[in-house]
Protein backbone atom coordinates (compact mmCIF):
# COMPACT_ATOMS: atom_id res chain seq x y z
CA UNK A 1 0.00 0.00 0.00
CA UNK A 2 1.70 3.02 -1.28
CA UNK A 3 0.93 6.22 0.23
CA UNK A 4 0.70 9.59 -0.47
CA UNK A 5 1.92 12.44 1.52
CA UNK A 6 -1.22 14.44 1.63
CA UNK A 7 -3.69 11.57 1.71
CA UNK A 8 -5.04 9.68 4.82
CA UNK A 9 -6.19 6.47 2.01
CA UNK A 10 -4.03 4.55 0.22
CA UNK A 11 -3.81 5.05 -3.35
CA UNK A 12 -6.31 3.53 -5.55
CA UNK A 13 -3.99 2.32 -7.63
CA UNK A 14 -1.88 0.42 -5.12
CA UNK A 15 -4.76 -0.74 -3.39
CA UNK A 16 -4.43 -4.49 -2.12
CA UNK A 17 -6.48 -7.42 -3.01
CA UNK A 18 -9.04 -8.46 -0.57
CA UNK A 19 -6.67 -10.39 2.12
CA UNK A 20 -8.03 -14.27 2.75
CA UNK A 21 -7.17 -16.60 5.57
CA UNK A 22 -4.19 -18.77 5.37
CA UNK A 23 -4.23 -21.78 7.50
CA UNK A 24 -1.34 -21.92 10.37
CA UNK A 25 -1.17 -25.86 9.99
CA UNK A 26 -0.13 -28.68 8.22
CA UNK A 27 -3.06 -30.89 7.02
CA UNK A 28 -1.48 -33.21 9.63
CA UNK A 29 -2.16 -30.86 12.04
CA UNK A 30 1.75 -29.89 12.47
CA UNK A 31 2.72 -26.84 12.53
CA UNK A 32 5.27 -25.40 9.98
CA UNK A 33 7.97 -23.31 11.18
CA UNK A 34 10.22 -21.34 8.87
CA UNK A 35 13.45 -19.62 9.81
CA UNK A 36 16.33 -20.37 11.62
CA UNK A 37 16.59 -21.36 15.41
CA UNK A 38 20.81 -21.16 15.76
CA UNK A 39 23.49 -19.01 14.68
CA UNK A 40 26.34 -18.43 15.57
CA UNK A 41 28.16 -19.82 18.14
CA UNK A 42 27.78 -18.19 21.73
CA UNK A 43 29.84 -16.90 24.26
CA UNK A 44 30.88 -18.46 27.77
CA UNK A 45 28.75 -16.07 29.69
CA UNK A 46 25.83 -16.44 27.21
CA UNK A 47 25.66 -20.06 26.83
CA UNK A 48 25.82 -19.63 31.00
CA UNK A 49 22.99 -17.79 30.86
CA UNK A 50 21.00 -20.59 28.90
CA UNK A 51 21.86 -23.00 31.27
CA UNK A 52 20.90 -21.14 34.50
CA UNK A 53 18.59 -18.14 34.25
CA UNK A 54 16.41 -19.70 31.15
CA UNK A 55 15.17 -22.55 33.49
CA UNK A 56 13.85 -20.05 35.74
CA UNK A 57 11.62 -18.21 32.95
CA UNK A 58 10.73 -20.46 30.94
CA UNK A 59 6.85 -21.21 30.04
CA UNK A 60 7.08 -25.00 29.25
CA UNK A 61 4.90 -25.83 26.57
CA UNK A 62 1.93 -26.59 26.83
CA UNK A 63 -0.19 -30.05 26.35
CA UNK A 64 -3.21 -30.28 23.96
CA UNK A 65 -6.28 -28.49 26.02
CA UNK A 66 -4.20 -26.84 28.49
CA UNK A 67 -5.15 -24.01 29.37
CA UNK A 68 -1.94 -21.68 30.41
CA UNK A 69 -3.29 -18.41 32.58
CA UNK A 70 -0.93 -15.51 31.96
CA UNK A 71 -0.69 -13.38 35.30
CA UNK A 72 -0.26 -16.68 36.90
CA UNK A 73 3.35 -17.23 35.23
CA UNK A 74 4.84 -14.41 37.74
CA UNK A 75 5.76 -14.86 41.25
CA UNK A 76 3.63 -11.88 41.91
CA UNK A 77 0.60 -11.40 39.79
CA UNK A 78 0.67 -8.16 37.16
CA UNK A 79 -1.95 -5.88 36.51
CA UNK A 80 -1.81 -6.96 32.78
CA UNK A 81 0.00 -9.15 30.25
CA UNK A 82 1.61 -8.60 27.26
CA UNK A 83 3.33 -10.13 24.48
CA UNK A 84 5.70 -10.02 22.36
CA UNK A 85 6.09 -12.60 19.08
CA UNK A 86 9.62 -13.14 17.81
CA UNK A 87 11.23 -10.41 20.24
CA UNK A 88 14.76 -10.62 18.09
CA UNK A 89 17.73 -9.77 20.13
CA UNK A 90 15.46 -8.70 23.19
CA UNK A 91 15.77 -5.23 23.63
CA UNK A 92 12.26 -3.55 22.51
CA UNK A 93 10.83 -6.83 25.61
CA UNK A 94 13.68 -5.31 28.43
CA UNK A 95 13.21 -1.67 27.87
CA UNK A 96 9.30 -2.01 27.87
CA UNK A 97 10.05 -4.22 31.01
CA UNK A 98 12.07 -2.22 32.71
CA UNK A 99 9.52 0.98 31.87
CA UNK A 100 6.87 -1.09 33.39
CA UNK A 101 7.68 -3.29 36.55
CA UNK A 102 3.70 -3.44 37.03
CA UNK A 103 3.11 -5.49 33.80
CA UNK A 104 4.02 -8.77 33.18
CA UNK A 105 6.14 -9.79 29.80
CA UNK A 106 5.57 -12.86 27.73
CA UNK A 107 8.24 -12.97 24.74
CA UNK A 108 8.27 -15.85 22.42
CA UNK A 109 11.18 -16.41 19.89
CA UNK A 110 12.37 -19.96 18.38
CA UNK A 111 16.15 -18.25 17.80
CA UNK A 112 18.10 -19.04 20.51
CA UNK A 113 21.19 -16.41 19.49
CA UNK A 114 17.91 -13.74 20.19
CA UNK A 115 16.84 -15.77 23.54
CA UNK A 116 20.63 -15.44 24.79
CA UNK A 117 20.10 -11.74 24.03
CA UNK A 118 17.40 -10.85 25.89
CA UNK A 119 18.41 -12.99 29.00
CA UNK A 120 21.58 -10.48 28.98
CA UNK A 121 19.25 -8.04 29.50
CA UNK A 122 17.14 -9.23 32.07
CA UNK A 123 20.22 -10.82 34.18
CA UNK A 124 21.92 -6.77 33.82
CA UNK A 125 18.86 -5.02 34.82
CA UNK A 126 17.58 -7.88 37.12
CA UNK A 127 14.01 -7.82 35.66
CA UNK A 128 11.44 -10.21 37.05
CA UNK A 129 8.88 -9.69 34.95
CA UNK A 130 9.97 -11.49 32.26
CA UNK A 131 8.39 -15.11 31.02
CA UNK A 132 10.21 -16.74 28.16
CA UNK A 133 8.49 -19.52 25.66
CA UNK A 134 11.26 -21.01 23.33
CA UNK A 135 9.23 -22.22 21.04
CA UNK A 136 7.00 -21.23 18.14
CA UNK A 137 3.92 -18.91 19.30
CA UNK A 138 1.41 -20.99 17.67
CA UNK A 139 2.05 -23.64 20.38
CA UNK A 140 1.40 -21.29 23.40
CA UNK A 141 -1.31 -19.07 21.53
CA UNK A 142 -4.32 -21.65 21.65
CA UNK A 143 -3.46 -22.23 25.75
CA UNK A 144 -4.25 -18.71 26.31
CA UNK A 145 -7.50 -18.13 27.99
CA UNK A 146 -10.00 -15.14 25.67
CA UNK A 147 -9.19 -11.37 26.52
CA UNK A 148 -6.00 -12.61 29.03
CA UNK A 149 -3.30 -10.06 27.20
CA UNK A 150 -3.60 -6.02 27.41
CA UNK A 151 -0.83 -5.52 24.23
CA UNK A 152 0.44 -7.70 21.51
CA UNK A 153 3.57 -6.84 19.75
CA UNK A 154 5.11 -7.94 16.27
CA UNK A 155 7.82 -5.77 15.27
CA UNK A 156 10.25 -6.34 11.81
CA UNK A 157 8.43 -9.90 11.49
CA UNK A 158 10.32 -11.50 8.10
CA UNK A 159 7.99 -10.79 5.40
CA UNK A 160 8.09 -13.28 2.97
CA UNK A 161 8.49 -11.23 0.17
CA UNK A 162 7.52 -13.21 -2.67
CA UNK A 163 4.23 -14.44 -3.93
CA UNK A 164 4.76 -18.23 -3.27
CA UNK A 165 5.82 -17.18 0.65
CA UNK A 166 2.81 -15.15 1.42
CA UNK A 167 1.55 -17.98 3.10
CA UNK A 168 4.64 -18.15 5.66
CA UNK A 169 3.76 -14.23 7.02
CA UNK A 170 2.47 -14.17 10.49
CA UNK A 171 0.27 -11.78 9.94
CA UNK A 172 -3.37 -13.54 8.67
CA UNK A 173 -6.93 -13.46 8.99
CA UNK A 174 -7.12 -16.27 10.69
CA UNK A 175 -4.75 -15.12 13.24
CA UNK A 176 -5.58 -12.06 13.91
CA UNK A 177 -8.64 -13.63 14.72
CA UNK A 178 -7.20 -15.49 17.59
CA UNK A 179 -5.37 -12.76 18.33
CA UNK A 180 -8.41 -10.87 18.57
CA UNK A 181 -9.44 -12.94 20.67
CA UNK A 182 -6.76 -13.27 23.52
CA UNK A 183 -6.82 -9.16 23.56
CA UNK A 184 -9.33 -7.25 26.17
CA UNK A 185 -11.36 -4.71 24.73
CA UNK A 186 -9.86 -1.36 23.82
CA UNK A 187 -6.46 -3.72 23.81
CA UNK A 188 -3.71 -2.93 21.10
CA UNK A 189 -1.67 -4.93 18.37
CA UNK A 190 1.18 -3.24 17.60
CA UNK A 191 2.71 -3.95 13.87
CA UNK A 192 6.19 -2.71 12.90
CA UNK A 193 7.75 -3.17 9.17
CA UNK A 194 10.28 -1.60 7.24
CA UNK A 195 9.54 -3.84 4.08
CA UNK A 196 6.95 -2.48 1.63
CA UNK A 197 5.44 -5.93 0.91
CA UNK A 198 4.49 -6.73 4.51
CA UNK A 199 3.46 -3.08 5.19
CA UNK A 200 0.41 -3.45 2.51
CA UNK A 201 -0.48 -6.98 3.68
CA UNK A 202 -0.44 -6.14 7.16
CA UNK A 203 -2.63 -2.84 6.56
CA UNK A 204 -4.86 -4.64 4.43
CA UNK A 205 -5.58 -7.35 6.92
CA UNK A 206 -5.79 -5.26 9.73
CA UNK A 207 -8.17 -2.68 8.13
CA UNK A 208 -9.89 -5.10 6.87
CA UNK A 209 -10.78 -7.13 9.94
CA UNK A 210 -14.14 -6.20 11.74
CA UNK A 211 -12.63 -6.79 15.59
CA UNK A 212 -9.94 -4.58 14.73
CA UNK A 213 -9.86 -1.14 14.12
CA UNK A 214 -6.78 0.94 12.99
CA UNK A 215 -5.33 3.72 15.15
CA UNK A 216 -4.19 6.04 12.97
CA UNK A 217 -5.26 9.50 11.75
CA UNK A 218 -2.39 11.01 9.76
CA UNK A 219 0.69 10.44 8.19
CA UNK A 220 2.76 11.07 11.59
CA UNK A 221 0.74 7.98 13.59
CA UNK A 222 2.36 5.33 10.88
CA UNK A 223 5.76 7.57 10.37
CA UNK A 224 6.58 8.04 14.08
CA UNK A 225 7.24 4.95 16.34
CA UNK A 226 4.51 5.13 19.27
CA UNK A 227 6.09 7.63 22.42
CA UNK A 228 5.85 4.84 24.59
CA UNK A 229 7.53 2.56 22.64
CA UNK A 230 11.48 1.77 22.00
CA UNK A 231 14.04 0.91 19.15
CA UNK A 232 14.94 -2.43 18.21
CA UNK A 233 18.45 -3.19 16.48
CA UNK A 234 15.79 -3.65 13.50
CA UNK A 235 14.78 -0.59 13.04
CA UNK A 236 18.04 1.04 13.73
CA UNK A 237 19.03 -0.90 10.45
CA UNK A 238 16.47 -0.34 8.70
CA UNK A 239 17.06 3.61 9.26
CA UNK A 240 20.51 3.39 8.74
CA UNK A 241 20.13 1.32 5.20
CA UNK A 242 17.40 4.38 4.14
CA UNK A 243 14.38 2.20 4.60
CA UNK A 244 12.18 4.12 6.81
CA UNK A 245 9.98 2.08 9.06
CA UNK A 246 5.80 2.00 9.28
CA UNK A 247 4.57 1.49 12.14
CA UNK A 248 0.86 0.10 12.68
CA UNK A 249 -1.33 0.52 15.56
CA UNK A 250 -4.74 -2.03 15.67
CA UNK A 251 -7.36 -1.25 18.54
CA UNK A 252 -9.64 -4.56 19.71
CA UNK A 253 -12.97 -3.21 19.41
CA UNK A 254 -15.33 -3.95 22.41
CA UNK A 255 -17.03 -7.06 22.65
CA UNK A 256 -21.12 -7.29 21.96
CA UNK A 257 -22.39 -7.26 25.28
Amino acid sequence: MIWSATLKTPLASEAPPKPTGEPTRRETGQIQFYGRRKGKPLNSGRRTLLETLLPTLTIPAPDPGEIVAPRGLFSAAPETVWLEIGFGGGEHLAAQAAAHPEIGFIGCEVFLNGVAGLLKHVDAHELDNVRIFHEDVRRLLPALPDASLGRIFLLFPDPWPKTRHAKRRFVSTAMLDELARLLVDGGELRVASDHPVYVRWALAHGTDHPLFRWHAQGPEDWRTRPVDGFATRYEEKAIAAGRPPTFMRFIRRPRSS
